[in-house]
Order: C-alpha cells, then structure tokens, then sequence
C-alpha cells in the first residue's frame, strides 16, 4: 500500500528541473501518511513521478519508481496484485527478468508483454501509472471494484494525478475552486459517485477504467476494461451447491489475501461479514491473529461486546478501543483533510480510530467490507421489495382517494415531523416513484424539495448517477439492479472511507468480499440465495454456520452505528452549530442560510430529528472551511493530530 502522484507536461520541462522537483516532493509530502516508510521520484523532461511507500511486499528492494530492464518504462503503484506470483514465471519464461520479488514488478513486466490486455490477467486491488519514455506516453489503471482511489486534474497543458486530491492541489496549474454542480448529489447523500468532485476540474478516474495520454494527442483517452454482469446468470446449480461454493469461493478469497511480509490482523465488528472473514483467516494461520474492534461507552452503539464473543470462540489476541464524544469531533476536520471532501458517514471517524489502534500492532488489516452488496446485506432491499409489491395494488386506488390521504398525512397533528417524513416516503405519500420510496427513503439525507429550498442556483441532477447505474441493470431482477447500482455508488464510498481512514493511520486494508472473481459469482446468483424473505444474506449465512455460533451468524445488523444523535444534543455541541452557522463558513456561502437556521432550529428544539441532516451540513462546512479557507492550522492542534494512544 503506497501513495502515488506525478504530473504530464505537454511543453518540456526546463533543463534544470528544479521547480519541477520541488513541485513532485511537495506533492508526495501531503501523502506522507499513505508511506510514511520511503519516498521516491523520477523527473524527465515531460513527466514526474512520485511515490511513498509502505513497505509490505519485498520492503528491501521494492522502491519505486520502478523500471523495466531496459528503464523505458517507469511505473509509481497503489495496491497489492494476489496473483502476481502466478503471472511471474510465464513472464519470466518470455525472457522478462526480474529485479526484485514485488508484484509492482510484474505489473510492469505485464504491461511490456500485453499491453493494456495486462489488465485483464491482474487479480486484486490497485492504482497505478507507467510512463513510456519513448513514446511519450502516460498510462493509467484502477481496479474493477474502485478499492484504490485514482484522481486526476487536466487542462491544455497538464495532466496532473494523485491517490488523493490534496497532492494535485500541491501543483501550481490547480486551483481551489467548488464545482457546484455537484452540491445537490452531497446535499442528498452525503457523496458524489459520479467522475465529478467537490474540487472544480479534479475528476476521479472510475472503477474498471484505464486512461492513457500522451505528449503529442494531449487528451486523456478513457476505456472501460470490465463490467459488473448486466445480464441474469445462467449456471445451473442447485442450492446446496452454490452455497457450497461460496464457502470455496470465500476460503480461497482469503486466503489470497494473507499476501504479505510484514504482520497482518483483522477488523472485528462481531457481525456475520467480519466475524466469518475473522474465522476462516484464524484457521489458516499458526498463531492467534490479531483483531481490533472500535466501541462506545454508550452500550446500545457498540458492538464490543459481540466482537469480544467472537474473538474469544475462535481464539485469536483481541484488541479494543473505545471513542468518547469529545475526541470524535475533535477528529473530524482533520479526517476530512485526510478524505479530501465531505465524510458520509460517521462510522468513519470511528475507522480511524481503529486503524490507529491496529497500527501499533501490524501493517495490514483485512476486512468485511462488500459482502453486503453482494449478498443484499441491507434492510432497505426487502423493504423496497416490500414497497414495491404494495404498489401494485395501491396504484389501482382511485387518484382522488390517494390523494385525499396524502392531504391527511400532511395535515395531521398526530403525526410527528419525523413520522409524517417516514410515511411520505412509502405508498401512502408518494406516486411508488425509485426516488421517493427508496433514494430519498434510505439514502437522501436531503429530499429534492429541501434541496430545492436550501440551493440558491436551484437542485438538479441528486440522483441521475444512481439512475443511471440502476436503468443500466434493467435486465436484472429488481434486487439484483438495486445490488448493482449500489456496488457502483454507495459502496464505492465506502471503500474509500476504508481507504482513506487506514491510510491516515499508515495501515493497508483489504476487502476479501471484493476479489472480482468472487464478486462476479454472487452476482450470477440467484436473488433467493441472497435475500430470501426479510432473510439477508442467506447463503452466506448457511456458508459458514459451521465457522460461528448461531447468536452471531443470526443477529441483527447494526451497521456500526454511533452515538450521534445524542451527541448532537449534548449542550456541549452548542458549539457546533455556532460554527455552523459563521457568516464565511462555506455554508453560508453556497446555501440558504434562513433554512439552514430553521433546521438548526427545529432539530435542537425537538420538533424533528434532523440528525443526518445536520451532519451532511457539518462536513461541507468543515470541508470549506480547511480547503477553501485553508484554515486547516485551527484544527490541528487537536490531539487527533497524533496517533491514538
């Protein structure tokens, strides 16, 4: 796991180089945290490279850049390749010779041998740029599933990268502006899943996607190399056979992702995706593994005591760490420089604490991330289902009837805000639209009225990313669009929440679940092995009930929650909204500030529970605050700035 970044000129480079290398340190410097074990650069007349490094495969001779035999090539990597030892005696057979025992190597080696094709015969998680020296030419790759991020700025001029925004930033042709286009999809999800960012000209190159770019045709030329499945699976098998094979599929999974020489551990939460991922890693070792769990000392928010289980049943050394209210938002500004934009959920920060406390112990953590878009992990599937179904019969109502129980609903005094805003988003309220009763439902934190009301240049576009994904699928069943669009959108999020939260504490994650191979077979499964009635994750769960106790293969999701709720009506958080609501705060620069006050209002009166609201407001005026203001130095005199002890 390292952090990349460099830069393509279209002009040469002055001969002496030397603003171009202060520029490339000063870019690898703010990744520092992503390797903090090594740094490394390589400058030509039109390129920058630069690395940092975390040592974990080969640590003595695996420095980057790195180059090919005859030093044509020049490659700076992000990632692990599981497979990369398979794919090294053919290349060796085709006369390749290797210099060091790192799958960096052979990625290079494969891209000297096939090309672009090189892709397709790579197996894990990356991000990575070579530069051809004698064709002038950049060529740039991310992985299937998006687990590595990739960014990249490009005008007439430059083409700037990174494995994070605040690199680029470093390069004198970037500016700091908002790209406001994109406030409504933050406004409704606390997220953008499309190319765009918060930062106005910095786009993300997506999953599956490769670019190349070269001196003389100065415009990025972007390919798609592999899809998620669009089309109903065909393999005939019965229920106990898939489900066998998920057991198979799973074990080998892991185990392909124990690859490394440094220590490696395991993120526990105590639920079925990390306890499983957990028991099948303890039983492939010799000595307990290592696992770490983040809790509250608000016991209904924490799953410590469920983590504890499952590390004593299957015997490995547990570790634990517990975050209080102060020390959470004391962390977020910094977490959301080390993010780049606005974090979407707060599980976040609770991540970096656990990475912080992991970090003391091993380089690597492997976790549970995935399995819930896999095998429909979560509640909104069965009741959007439910919803659905509901529908087809409420639809045959007369319009003027539905539309005098709409008028109740709104008019009602025995419904409360937060009830009525429920209801609203079902059968009853709406016209059975996807927005309504699953997007604004389960995902908006803001609905397009309150965008509406809250955006001076107006909302458009929240949701047309995820629509785009989800009419992509349409030959699908409708679980299986849903796991398709969300695989795409929601859990592209979430894996750079797991990216960047480990990284900020110097560790590398790894998602077992998302090894491609495995995520390609469950989407060949069929819909009932997945979620069979309100059961979620059904062969999953049947998989590796011989691995945990009932209690744990059984228990209900908790999604790792946090206390936010009545954190934020802690007196003490009437700070918070103090800030929020500051005259040059990034809030009251873009959005309507009579609105955001009456929500402010409402929500600390106890007229409505406006808590997801209110933490989407937080972050964009955190975000504004440290990357417009640049007043990054009023939050780093937390103790946050320093590991967690």
């Amino acid at each position: 796991m390292c952090g990349i970044a460099g830069f393509v000129s279209r002009k040469a480079l002055p001969d002496s180089g030397h603003d171009s290398r202060a520029v490339l340190r000063r870019m690898a410097e703010e990744i520092r945290h992503r390797g903090p074990d090594a740094d490394g650069f390589f400058l030509d007349r039109f390129c920058g490279l630069a690395h940092r490094r975390l040592s974990i495969i080969d640590p003595a001779l695996g420095a980057q850049p790195m180059f090919n035999e005859d030093e044509r090539l020049a490659i700076v990597f992000n990632g692990e390749i599981y497979n990369h030892a398979a794919l090294a005696g053919p290349l060796r057979g085709l006369g390749h010779v290797y210099r060091t025992h790192c799958d960096t190597e052979t990625i290079l080696h494969a891209y000297e041998e096939y090309g672009p094709a090189s892709l397709e015969r790579l197996r894990g998680m990356f991000a990575y740029a070579i530069w051809d020296r004698e064709k002038k030419e950049l060529f740039c790759a991310r992985d299937r599933l998006g687990i590595k991020p990739f960014y990249y700025y490009c005008d007439a001029e430059n083409f700037v990268f990174g494995s994070e925004i605040k690199a680029i930033l470093e390069h004198p042709a970037v500016s700091t502006a908002v790209e406001e286009s994109v406030l409504p999809e933050y406004l409704a999800f606390g997220y953008g899943s499309g190319e765009e960012t918060l930062f106005r000209g910095i786009r993300k190159l997506l999953p599956g996607h490769s670019l190349r770019l070269s001196v003389d045709h100065f415009q990025p030329r972007i390919e798609r190399y592999w899809e998620l499945p669009t089309q109903p699976g065909t393999r005939q098998l019965s229920d106990s056979e898939w489900i066998a094979e998920t057991r198979a599929r799973l074990e080998q999974a892991v185990e392909s992702h124990l690859m490394s020489d440094v220590p490696l551990g395991m993120f526990l939460s105590g639920g079925l995706d990390s306890s499983a991922v957990a028991a099948i890693l303890q039983r492939k070792i010799s000595a307990p593994a290592k696992t770490f769990a983040v809790g509250y000392a608000e016991q209904r928010y924490s799953e410590l005591p469920w983590a504890r289980t499952v590390a004593d049943i299957i015997g490995t050394d547990h570790h634990e760490v517990t975050v209080g209210r102060a020390e959470f938002f004391a962390a977020l500004p910094h977490l959301i420089w080390h993010e780049d934009e606005p974090i979407a959920w707060p599980s976040s920060v609770s991540l970096y604490f656990v990475s912080c406390l992991a970090a003391e112990h091993v380089k690597v953590v492997l976790t549970g991330e995935g399995s819930d878009e896999c095998f429909a992990g979560y509640g909104r599937y069965a009741y959007q289902l439910m919803n659905r179904r509901a529908w087809s019969a409420y639809r045959l109502v007369p319009e003027t009837l539905r539309r005098m129980v709409r008028g109740r609903i709104a008019s009602s005094s025995l419904l409360s805000a937060d009830l009525r805003r429920k209801v609203n988003h079902t059968v009853l309220g709406r016209t059975g639209d996807l927005e309504s009763m699953y997007l604004a439902n389960f995902y908006g934190a803001f609905s397009r009225d309150e965008q509406q009301s809250l955006l001076r240049g107006g909302a458009h576009g929240a949701y047309d990313n995820f629509l785009r994904f989800f009419q992509q699928a349409d030959a699908l069943n409708p679980l299986e669009q849903m796991l398709f669009a969300d695989k795409k959108t929601y859990l592209l999020e979430l894996l750079m929440k797991q990216d960047q939260m480990s990284m900020a504490a110097s560790i590398e994650s790894r998602v077992p679940f998302l090894d491609h191979e495995f995520v390609a077979f469950t989407s060949g499964m069929p819909a009932h092995l997945k979620l069979r009635g309100r059961t979620a994750k059904y062969a999953l769960k049947e998989a590796v009930k011989d691995l945990l106790p009932p209690e744990i293969v059984h228990r209900e999701k908790m999604g790792f929650p946090t206390p936010l709720k009545s954190w934020l009506h802690d007196p003490e958080s009437a700070e918070l909204y103090e800030f929020l609501e500051e005259r040059d705060g990034f809030v009251s620069q873009y959005l309507d500030r009579g609105a955001v006050s009456d929500l402010i209002r409402r929500h600390r009166e106890g007229v409505e529970d406006a808590t997801d609201r209110i933490w989407n407001l937080l972050n964009l005026q955190f975000w504004g605050d440290v990357f417009l203001n640049r007043n990054r130095e009023r939050w780093m005199s937390s103790r946050l700035s320093q590991p967690v002890a």
